[in-house]
């Protein structure tokens, strides 16, 4: 069997595995381990013992436990809550408020924690609660809370970008300035996205409560005081050129644990509890890096990306086409598997492709994660709303995947406008590191 063979048996081999559950690092780690020894036998252990020991040593990688440790500094230390009170204080006379100031505090509490599930989780039960004393519709407060979720991972410190960073080998600071105004932009489709729906139908959300007294908002505001701030240091920081991301990574948990220490947050079973999260989160996204190493260097040894590389070449396939097919294929790959595993499984594959056609890896990146937020909110998997589901038992997913449908057109619409704009994604970048 050539090596193309071999690449496809060991795709079919890895969907299996997905498909049964496995976890997406381990069955990466099989399957190209499985490869490697059949294309070259001796080389398997070698390569496994190798590319293991080199991810676990990767200094960069450092910034994915310390910002995991921010956000969850941030849970128990109730800093969410000050951020979506202080979002609902300036919100408050603008009808679906409630629902409105959840997406600006999923968007502040992401530039903390770098994952959208614990977005969805943590703000979800923040705000659910509030909007359902409300009478907001179960369908716009639970859609909102979900499709907020999903900008974890484009807001800097986004997990989703350190991964494709990581596997396209490309600087991890310039992709975090890159999501900075997409992550914006969508912020403020998503927030559009919710006037529209109340405007179509007012009975999904309340009137308007009266606005709240200049007092009480520099009350509230005073009280996301931490939050806000560390965001400002970290992200500033980074685009200012005082630190790296990696150090702003340092810098961040450090003031999170300030913050804890200094709200009284912190005692035996809270810390037990942050290390515990942390530990598990860390070593879930440690194991996804392993697999992916292993399966690339699988790849690599079919030769399975250069053969694509000249059909693209052969059919004439221009870079926006290239761009405009491997989207398509990740919102089709949305629907039934997990963004990181699309990250690992198909980038190591199109990369060499589209950086022979021009294409600029870092807005690439930034249209591949906005592809993968989208997922999480697709049905059948759509994780992001299984999250929800855990915070509003009592609501049927239907309900909550028609819930979504304005916000999946937002994140569309983010998608169209970066491809029209690439400036959008390219000028922060660009304007710091040249």
């Amino acid at each position: 069997m050539d090596g193309t063979g071999i690449a496809l048996l060991g795709f079919l081999a890895l969907l299996v595995l997905l498909l049964i559950r496995m976890p997406v690092g381990l069955a990466m780690l099989i399957v190209g381990a499985a490869g490697i020894a059949l294309i070259r036998p001796g080389a398997a252990v070698p390569v496994l013992a190798g590319e293991i020991f080199a991810v676990a040593s990767r200094y960069p990688l450092t910034i994915l436990p310390l910002f995991m440790l921010m956000g969850n500094l941030a849970v128990v230390s109730r800093m969410s809550q000050d951020l979506y009170r202080a979002a609902h204080s300036w919100l408050g006379r603008v009808r679906g408020s409630l629902a409105s100031a959840s997406i600006v505090a999923c968007a502040g509490f992401s530039a903390l924690s770098g994952s959208s599930l614990a977005a969805a989780l943590t703000m979800g039960r923040v705000s659910l609660p509030e909007m359902r004393r409300y009478e907001y519709d179960d369908s716009l407060a639970t859609g909102a809370i979900a499709a907020g979720g999903t900008l974890g991972i484009l807001i800097p410190p986004s997990a989703g970008l350190v991964i494709y960073g990581i596997i396209t080998e490309e600087s991890i600071g310039r992709l975090f300035m890159a999501g900075v105004i997409p992550g914006i932009l969508l912020t403020l489709l998503f927030v559009l996205a919710v006037s529209i729906v109340v405007r179509r139908d007012p009975d999904k959300a309340p009137h308007a409560e009266e606005p709240a007294a200049w007092r009480d908002r520099l009350r509230a505001t005073a009280g996301a005081v931490w939050i806000v701030g560390i965001v400002i240091v970290t992200i500033g920081g980074i685009y200012a050129g005082v630190f790296s991301a990696i150090e702003a990574a340092g810098v961040g948990a450090l003031l999170t644990l300030i913050a804890a220490c200094a709200r009284r947050a912190l005692n035996r079973e809270t810390l037990i509890e942050v290390v515990g999260a942390t530990l598990k989160a860390s070593g879930t996204a440690f194991l996804v890096l392993f697999g992916a190493f292993v399966f690339k260097v699988f790849l690599g040894l079919t030769g399975v990306a250069f053969v694509a590389s000249q059909w693209v070449g052969e059919q004439g396939f221009s870079g926006a086409q290239v761009v405009m097919l491997v989207l398509v294929m990740f919102i089709v790959l949305g629907t039934f598997l997990d963004g990181f595993a699309m990250l690992v499984l198909t980038v190591p594959l199109v990369q060499p492709i589209l950086e022979s056609l021009g294409v600029d890896m870092i807005w690439f990146g930034v249209m591949v994660v906005i592809t993968l937020e989208m997922g999480l909110i697709s049905p059948p998997v759509g994780l992001n709303i299984f999250v929800v589901k855990g915070v509003a038992p009592d609501v049927p997913v239907r309900t909550m995947f028609r819930g979504i449908i304005p916000f999946w057109l937002a994140l569309l619409a983010a998608l169209i406008l970066i491809a029209l704009s690439p400036g959008l994604a390219t000028f922060l970048p660009n304007a710091m590191y040249g």
